[in-house]
């Protein structure tokens, strides 16, 4: 039966790639390029540019309120020392310059309570405004109105001024005692402040440098872990893309992105290697199988040259040759066509009413062969290529017409799980079972028969297209025949209302 079968192929041509979802064994891939660092470079900047902006506002602002507190707990000493002196000058009992004198051991003199900061200096002069007890530094200026404060009758007068003495910068406020005894001088050092909040800003900005240049550095490490796949993947990338080669090893380890992207890669690469594979197959098979109808043409070709000289019976026979080998030439080459063009990209899927397409196929088939087909088919709908399946339902029709006699008639059903040609043929030989989807098999007993081999291996691709498979078997009983034919996608079909005929061969 439809055991179409070939005479043995020529060798086969090692595979190209690899399937796919597996890795190259003993490929190390291509030569390793030089890859520019930008995504890495982008990184490390975009690390150091936020490490930095955090840096310079959690460092401004940072030292702008360190540096308000320690102004403010430095004027805050000053101003308590200055409030005491005024309320011990204006209390009841007079004060006098030796009322000021540094003390050793009693620790309750009005120097020390009005030094014990440690940053307030005081100085005492005399009723004449001659310096009693040097203050800090060595010794403050004493002007004009110092000298006056010194001689005032009222105590508790203030004279507030900023002197620079030696480099450094001072507050210096004078009280005077009264009754002409002489005045009293605070003195807070302002350049000792100034230097300490320049320290506070030297080393805030050295760790904000520190804390940009490692944020620089982290960026620069963890990028280079992020991309490490990502630049393997390009280099695989280019590699495949200047030598055409598919073997190329791909990362494909990994959940994230980058995993996805290198195992899908590496899938297409697989599924091209395949493609390119099964390419080369068929132009050799092609090429094979070319070969015998075009050198029967050649013979006979060249007989034409002395038709004159043929007698009448063998002129009729080279010219019936001749037609019969153009004929299969033509259908060789039409299934070719058929099987190498992929139109799953060209044929928009629809909604397809199988039984109707059965139907329609059933009827040019006996149009064309005259042969008793009979359709049993269940009112089924499935989404698919219309003219891909009516091609498979053609092949399978034309295949058990080949195969049977004349007076049988061949079945056609259609059921919401498969479709299945049967026919009363001599049936299929066990060992060519397996292999009748397979292009260009034919077997021993069909060679003499009209066909390419490609019919089956049509029906086979349209199937698989589709979601489904191919099956082929010998019908059961003692008449004999096969039954061959493909199965439908499950879940992808519908039936549209009960089935309302049945018609039995």
């Amino acid at each position: 039966m439809n055991s179409p079968t070939v005479p043995p192929t020529p060798p086969t041509p090692p595979p190209l790639g690899r399937p796919s979802g597996t890795s190259v064994t003993g490929f190390r891939g291509p030569r390793r390029i030089p890859v520019p660092a930008g995504l890495r470079v982008r990184f490390s900047v975009a690390f150091a540019g936020v490490a930095a902006l955090v840096a310079v506002l959690v460092g401004g602002l940072g030292y702008d309120a360190a540096a308000n507190l320690i102004r403010h707990d430095r004027a805050n000493d000053f101003t308590q020392s200055l409030e005491a002196l005024t309320a011990a000058v204006a209390a009841p009992a007079a004060l006098y310059p030796s009322d000021f004198q540094p003390s050793n051991q009693n620790h309750d003199q009005l120097e020390d309570r009005l030094t014990q900061s440690g940053d307030i200096g005081i100085q005492v002069l005399g009723p004449d405004g001659s310096v009693v007890e040097k203050g800090q530094p060595d010794q403050l200026p004493v002007t004009a109105a110092d000298h006056a404060l010194a001689a005032e009758r009222r105590p508790g007068q203030v004279h507030d001024v900023t002197e620079d003495t030696g480099g450094d910068r001072y507050r210096v406020v004078t009280v005077s005692l009264g009754a002409g005894r002489g005045a009293v001088q605070l003195s807070e050092r302002l350049s000792a402040t100034d230097d300490l909040l320049d320290l506070l800003l030297e080393r805030t900005a050295l760790l904000a440098t520190a804390v940009v240049l490692g944020a620089g550095a982290a960026g620069w490490w963890l990028a280079g872990r992020i991309t490490r796949r990502l630049v393997r993947l390009t280099g695989a990338a280019e590699h495949v893309a200047s030598t055409g080669q598919l073997d190329v090893e791909v990362p494909r380890r990994g959940a994230d992105e980058i995993g996805r992207l290198g195992r899908a890669f590496d899938d297409m690469l697989g599924r091209l290697a395949r493609s390119k594979d099964d390419q080369r197959r068929l132009v050799q098979d092609a090429g094979h199988e070319l070969r015998t109808p075009l050198t029967s043409l050649r013979t006979n070709i060249a007989a034409l040259r002395h038709l004159d000289r043929l007698p009448e019976e063998s002129r009729a026979a080279l010219l019936d040759d001749l037609a019969t080998e153009t004929r299969e030439l033509s259908v060789l080459v039409n299934e070719l066509v058929e099987l190498a063009a992929d139109r799953r990209e060209t044929e928009e899927s629809t909604e397809v009413e199988l039984d109707v397409l059965a139907e329609r196929v059933a009827e040019l088939a006996r149009r064309r062969t005259g042969r008793e087909i009979v359709v049993e088919a269940a009112p089924v709908s499935l989404t698919g290529r219309p003219g891909a399946l009516q091609r498979a339902l053609t092949n399978l029709v034309e295949n058990a017409a080949k195969f049977s006699p004349e007076s049988a008639g061949i079945l056609l059903r259609v059921t919401t799980e498969r479709v299945t040609v049967l026919d009363r043929g001599s049936g299929i030989h066990e060992a060519d079972i397996a292999r009748i989807f397979d292009r260009f098999y034919r077997a021993t007993s069909a060679r003499s028969l009209p066909g390419s081999g490609l019919g089956l291996a049509i029906v086979k691709e349209v199937a698989e297209s589709h979601g489904g498979g191919v099956f082929a078997r010998n019908r059961p009983g003692p008449c004999g025949g096969a039954e061959i034919g493909f199965t439908l996608p499950t879940g992808q079909v519908a039936t549209r209302r009960p089935a309302n005929r049945t018609n039995d061969s």
